[in-house]
């Protein structure tokens, strides 16, 4: 039977030489993006959790890694996302979530959803005045045939 292999997508602190870069992938087989600050590497381990373990252990001393993530949701639409805090940052979410009765996993993730779904309401928010304010200069019409142009041309760079 074979081992599965998990796309995991690592993001550094900061950029990488190209020594860098080739030490580090001796080690196991990485692709950065144009500036080395993300790499990709498919790492083989029975649970997406595992993978990313292993690469950890496998590439933490030799990399700057602030977060490994899956690069594929899984079947819950969910992303894996595998952070080493600090000593001291480590004890207070233990603190914290030993408080709220949670696991620190748990707490940490339900901060990120509550901060995630906060920022999608200030964003809505801000696209709601921002078509507010042009609606007061022009008709919906033109409007609504400018957002198509803009929405059917190629980007001009590339989103994040």
């Amino acid at each position: 039977m074979t081992m599965p292999h998990h796309a995991l997508e690592i993001m550094l602190t900061h950029p990488l030489s190209p020594a860098a870069l080739l030490r580090a992938a001796r080690v196991l087989p990485l692709a950065a993006n144009h500036d080395a600050t993300r790499l990709m590497a498919l790492v083989p381990a029975k649970t997406p959790h595992r993978a990313a373990r292993r690469l950890r252990h496998r590439l933490g001393a030799r990399l700057p890694i602030d977060v490994i993530t899956t690069h594929y949701p899984d079947a819950d639409h969910r992303v894996l996302l595998n952070v080493a805090f600090p000593p001291t940052t480590h004890a207070v979410l233990k603190a914290a979530a030993r408080r709220a009765q949670q696991t620190p996993e748990r707490f940490v993730e339900l901060a990120l959803h509550r901060a995630l779904a906060e920022h999608a309401d200030q964003e809505t928010d801000r696209l709601d005045r921002a078509v507010g304010q042009l609606l007061a200069h022009t008709t919906p019409a033109y409007l609504l045939s400018a957002v198509g142009r803009a929405l059917t041309r190629l980007p001009e760079r590339p989103t994040p």
